[in-house]
């Protein structure tokens, strides 16, 4: 009878600690969540952005949690994935329809977005230079108020989508199009 209560207790406690451990693994209850962020051309051929949403929680974020003149990976957790179904210009240079990851290498006041051809990687470390798609600068503008969590969203126009970053009172975006 011991044996059996004794085995009973265990097996309460595995179950315990197990749905603790699920419940901690679970994205959504991470202090950085996952976000997505997505653009439609006129035609329905749409970019879609997966990443996770780190926030300031008082910390210093350019120039400090990310330092100037380091690769970035515009997010946490997993590594920021760019998806389009169609082929695409990002300032001028084609990008083909297909699976990237982003990444950025933010300056005070330059930044550039980095697309890897290197995929399915957590975020970090960045898988190095010889997986890079292409390097494009971003505009930088100051914001007028804080934006307490890192937001990555897109201004549609009638012919292109402007993809921003906003974290802090920094906006990086670039300019994408649909390539025709």
């Amino acid at each position: 009878m011991h044996l059996i209560r004794f085995v009973g207790v265990a097996l309460l406690f595995l179950a315990i600690f197990a749905g603790r451990g699920a419940a901690q693994d679970d994205p959504s209850q991470r202090p950085s969540p996952p976000a997505k962020a997505s653009c439609t051309f006129p035609d329905g051929k749409k970019i879609t952005v997966d990443y996770s949403s780190p926030r300031m929680r008082g910390r210093k974020i350019f120039g400090g949690l990310v330092p100037d003149g380091e690769v970035w990976r515009a997010g946490a957790n997993e590594a920021t994935t760019f998806v389009v179904n169609t082929n695409v210009t990002i300032n001028g240079k084609s990008v083909p329809a297909g699976s990237y990851t982003l990444f950025t290498l933010p300056n005070r006041d330059k930044w550039q977005l980095i697309i890897s051809k290197q995929t399915g990687e957590w975020g970090i470390p960045y898988p190095g230079e010889e997986y890079d798609f292409g390097r494009e600068e971003m505009q930088v503008t100051k914001l007028p108020a804080a934006v307490q969590n890192f937001l990555i969203a897109f201004d549609k126009s009638a012919d292109r989508c402007t993809m921003r970053l906003d974290w802090e009172k920094t906006r990086a975006s670039v300019d994408i199009s649909e390539k025709n």
